[in-house]
């Protein structure tokens, strides 16, 4: 444990150590003997507090019907033009949703027209919010088939990957999986190789006739275009602090195959929180020392 508050990098590194599941497993008994965690049917719990299983399985309850929903959307997004790949992301790939949870989703595009596949999918998304289904469409991560290796590699990312729930595009998403198989040295006892929910999605023809007509050098300027467009936009917000729906800073990491959220963001708040339930818990371990 740790005797001092913990810098960032501490905790990256906490977090990058390798386990396997046997020492994993004598850790966790450990931690049981020592009321540093405690079990409620099967889930361990930071707190001794049975209410939070209750919640752990209402939220898979509600996650499995809100599944179905998310299949369904999937599908229709993969019939955009250059989307190669659909993935279900966020905390409804973990199997938990609770009543404000979103549907995210992780998209593969075809290489070179990352941006003309994000922007009509963005347009699309404008048209949510007239019916009240944004909360369906939470577009978060483009890469396209040239970025398929995600740049960050610890703990967290290799969680993303291996709950990352494959809809459609066999190929595209097979070659994700291949890519980042990394992911073992960090969770060695997860299958990287996932089957498609939806083992074949016809192309309509409007995409194909679409694709036909941007595959060439106006379609590379256009794609350039949207980039340069989307930066400008995503700086300006940048610039003046401004905030998701919850509360959390807007970024975006663009480059010409990768359209992502700002990792900083987000893993600097989750490191945060982790950083003082591990002083909390090197509190409460010192002091049953100090009783015994």
């Amino acid at each position: 444990m740790f005797l001092h508050p913990l810098t960032m990098d501490e905790i990256r590194l906490f977090l990058d150590q390798r386990i396997d599941k046997r020492q994993f497993k004598s850790l966790l008994e450990e931690m049981l003997h020592d009321g540093l965690v405690f079990l409620h049917n099967g889930f361990y719990s930071l707190r001794n507090d049975p209410s939070l299983m209750e919640r752990r399985l209402k939220g898979n309850a509600l996650a499995e019907k809100l599944l179905v929903t998310a299949y369904r959307n999937a599908c229709f997004l993969h019939k955009f033009p250059f989307v190669r790949g659909v993935g279900i992301s966020g905390s409804l790939s973990k199997k938990y949703a609770d009543q404000g949870t979103d549907i995210d989703f992780f998209i593969i595009t075809g290489s070179n027209h990352l941006w003309i596949a994000r922007t009509l999918l963005h347009l699309f998304k404008k048209l949510t919010y007239l019916v009240g289904k944004q909360h369906g469409y939470c577009m978060n991560y483009f890469i396209d088939e040239l970025a398929l290796p995600i740049a960050e590699r610890n703990v967290f990312t290799a969680t993303e990957v291996v709950t990352l729930i494959p809809v459609c595009g066999d190929k595209a998403m097979a070659d994700f999986f291949a890519e980042n198989d990394w992911v073992l040295d960090f969770l060695p006892e997860q299958v990287t190789e996932k089957e498609c929910v939806v083992s074949s999605v016809q192309d309509p023809w409007y995409k194909t006739m679409l694709e036909r007509v941007f595959q060439n050098r106006l379609g590379n300027w256009l794609d350039d275009q949207f980039m340069k467009i989307t930066a400008i936009r995503w700086k300006r917000k940048e610039y003046r602090h401004q905030k998701n729906m919850k509360g959390d800073p807007v970024g975006l990491r663009i480059s010409k195959h990768c359209a992502r959220p700002n990792p900083e963001h987000l893993q600097r708040k989750l490191l945060g929180i982790l950083s003082a339930k591990f002083q909390k818990m090197e509190a409460d371990h010192l002091l049953r020392k100090e009783m015994i």
